[in-house]
């Protein structure tokens, strides 16, 4: 069993016509509230697990850096992930393992930053970073659709120092933390399970980003394969609706 805190990165405002795609406001905004420009509030959830051998952080937040160019999103009550870790006995330097969901610039932009000379460093120096292929490749490619969501300083200095790990299939990081890979939203991402001392944690990523999404047909726009959102939706909720689970939506945040 692991142990588990979850670390909130802080805020920021997205569309919600995008979030919630076909929907009409109507509906969605009896689940999710919005503010006069149509915006949700949306959070950046991260989580800290760990146990005698392993300290596992699940995303990293949008960072510090280049906040300014991003300035549409509204960011605010951000929070550094690494210096929340003191809070619990640990620091940076302890973070033996980040899994990555997937690679949009709020759930590991995190995972670089600059420091006082302006010189770009890795936030956790000593952990291995865990990605899928699928996702590594879109971010190296991108589609049209999400090639505003990648930045490479966020990722490249992990991959030049050799601290990225790249997931090919469904695989166990460690007893009792379990990945899993969906594509939807985008591809190749990783949702974990993690057996903890209050049951199963899921931490689901985009791939059911606030509870609201919760309902099967309810896809935000920003999805790429609408149809595998579906799809891994399904086979999400077999998996929270087994026995005692808890779920960490990563951009759940429902107050204005």
């Amino acid at each position: 069993m692991m142990e588990y805190q979850i670390l909130n990165a802080g805020f920021f405002y997205a569309d919600g016509g995008a979030m919630f795609g076909a929907v009409p406001k109507k509906a969605w905004n009896r689940k999710y509230s919005s503010d006069d420009q149509n915006c949700c509030r949306l959070s950046m959830q991260c989580l800290l697990v760990w146990n005698e051998k392993q300290v596992i952080l699940l995303d990293t937040g949008i960072g510090t850096k280049d906040l300014g160019k991003l300035s549409y999103y509204r960011f605010e009550d951000l929070q550094d992930i690494s210096i929340q870790l003191k809070q619990f006995g640990f620091s940076p330097e302890d973070i033996t393992d980040v899994v990555l969901s997937h690679l949009h610039f709020d759930h590991c932009g995190g995972c670089t930053y600059y420091d006082e000379n302006g010189k770009l460093k890795i936030t956790y120096q000593k952990a291995r970073h865990w990605v899928s292929k699928k996702q590594w490749q879109n971010f190296l490619n991108p589609n049209r659709l999400e090639d505003d969501s990648f930045r490479k300083k966020d990722m490249m200095p992990v991959y030049d120092a050799g601290l990225l790990h790249i997931l090919e299939e469904n695989a166990i990081l460690s007893d009792g933390f379990r990945m899993i890979l969906y594509d939807g939203h985008t591809r190749g991402q990783i949702v974990s399970l993690i057996d903890t001392t209050d049951g199963l944690c899921v931490f689901a990523g985009d791939v059911i980003p606030t509870k609201a999404h919760l309902s099967l047909e309810w896809i935000s726009a920003y999805d790429v394969e609408p149809l595998l959102s579906v799809e891994a939706k399904v086979d999400l909720l077999e998996i929270i609706n087994k026995g005692k689970t808890f779920t960490v939506f990563y951009h759940e945040s429902n107050r204005i």
